[in-house]
């Protein structure tokens, strides 16, 4: 059975004031060309589809475009669940005339997806709460899926039935997943879990969050949940939430995170963004491939000492977005400024870094209002209190601002 997985698409999102829904498009597409070069039989998504609870019209229109195509007409099987960006209900709203396309939607952790068939004779043939198995007609044995789309910690305590306050939502978690498994993940069929939460290995110290990402580790959200959860039967963790391509780690089988398709913050410049390809069948040990993905613009992280060798850089280096920092002993002119502005059309942001402090002291006053919405808010909390926020206060800034864009 070929499986593609891939998350984290946030359609609809943008670089500041740049619209990245064209290079969206170019990376979809992508998507479905590698599907159909590599014969995939089931894609999976793992959450974080849209940017928002509520997406723009240009946002929805591309997604269900795109998953009805990647689904090849019903005749491959497309899995999406919900990550913490997307409004579970949403997801879940087209789900009879999704199943008409092969296309499954599962919003909640406890979501029911109802038995029967999907697409061109792609049978549902068990289900609960989290957990269903598929039929394809070319295999003879099934595919179990657990799901389990993000939730806060509240919530998926209230989901899993439990009102213990001092239980960890981490082991309510996979004494759930284990009793999923027990029931259902045998040596007969194909075992995966498909979430969208933190995931890391116990004792490690956590990956950084995305800039401009949602966070999951804060007050009210979800704690991380840690690789040795996940039951032993499991031959897949198909991961999502983390943009940077990596394996966490398990005790026998890849926990994967697939990254997201394009690079959504300066945090991601340089990196290379992948889908995952791998070939499962029943009691075998799962191996995958990082397969690149070429659409798309990529982001960079300059720093100049001359405005002039910054334009000559930016003259070479067109197709991509660019956070430009100048470095000099006084701040730059409107003339450099508009000059930098007029090389590049894709100047996201320029940040002058001046080293002279003498000017830095009498021009304490003035605010560089080009600094990204984080770092006036760390600025002005310096001034105000006279040392920088910790980083419970920026994780409950970052919080406030999300939630003002959901809005």
């Amino acid at each position: 059975m070929k499986i593609l997985h891939t998350a984290d698409w946030h359609l609809g999102k943008k670089l500041e004031k740049f619209s990245r829904l064209e290079e969206q498009k170019q990376v979809l597409d992508e998507i479905i060309q590698l599907s159909e070069e590599y014969l995939i039989d089931v894609v999976f998504i793992a959450g974080d589809l849209f940017d928002a609870f509520n997406p723009s019209t240009e946002a929805v229109d591309l997604f269900y475009r795109s998953l009805k195509r990647l689904s090849n007409d019903g005749k491959r099987v497309v899995i999406a669940i919900a990550g913490n960006h997307d409004s579970p209900d949403r997801i879940e709203a087209p789900d009879p005339l999704a199943r008409e396309c092969g296309i499954i939607f599962a919003g909640y952790p406890h979501s029911l997806i109802h038995t029967g068939t999907v697409g061109s004779n792609i049978i549902i043939t068990k289900s609960e709460p989290g957990f269903i198995e598929l039929k394809l007609p070319q295999y003879e044995y099934t595919l179990r899926l657990l799901l389990t789309p993000y939730a806060n910690e509240y919530r998926l305590k209230t989901f899993l039935g439990v009102n213990e306050e001092e239980d960890e939502l981490r082991i309510l978690l996979q004494k759930e997943w284990q009793r999923l498994a027990d029931a259902h993940c045998d040596e007969n069929g194909v075992n995966i879990l498909m979430t969208h939460l933190f995931v890391m290995n116990k004792g490690t110290v956590p990956v950084e969050e995305p800039d401009d990402e949602k966070p999951i580790l804060h007050i009210g959200g979800a704690q991380a949940i840690y690789s040795e959860n996940i039951p032993l039967e499991i031959q897949y963790a198909a991961i999502g939430h983390l943009h940077r391509s990596h394996q966490v780690g398990g005790r026998v089988s890849p926990v994967v995170y697939s990254g997201s398709p394009l690079a959504y913050s300066f945090s991601e410049a340089g990196q290379q963004k992948h889908v995952i390809v791998f070939e499962a069948q029943p009691g075998v040990a799962v191996t995958y491939d990082k397969v690149p993905l070429q659409a798309g613009k990529p982001l960079h992280r300059k720093k100049f000492e001359s405005v002039d060798v910054a334009i000559e850089w930016l003259t070479t280096n067109q197709n991509s977005l660019v956070e430009l920092t100048i470095v000099s002993d006084d701040y730059m002119t409107a003339d450099e400024r508009k000059k930098l502005l007029q090389a590049h059309d894709g100047i996201v942001t320029i940040i002058p870094e001046v080293r002279n402090q003498q000017v830095l002291e009498n021009k304490s006053s003035s605010i560089d209002l080009n600094q990204s919405i984080d770092d006036l808010f760390i600025n002005y909390f310096q001034f105000k209190h006279g040392q920088s926020p910790n980083d419970e206060i920026k994780a409950l800034f970052k919080e406030i601002r999300a939630e003002q864009v959901e809005e």
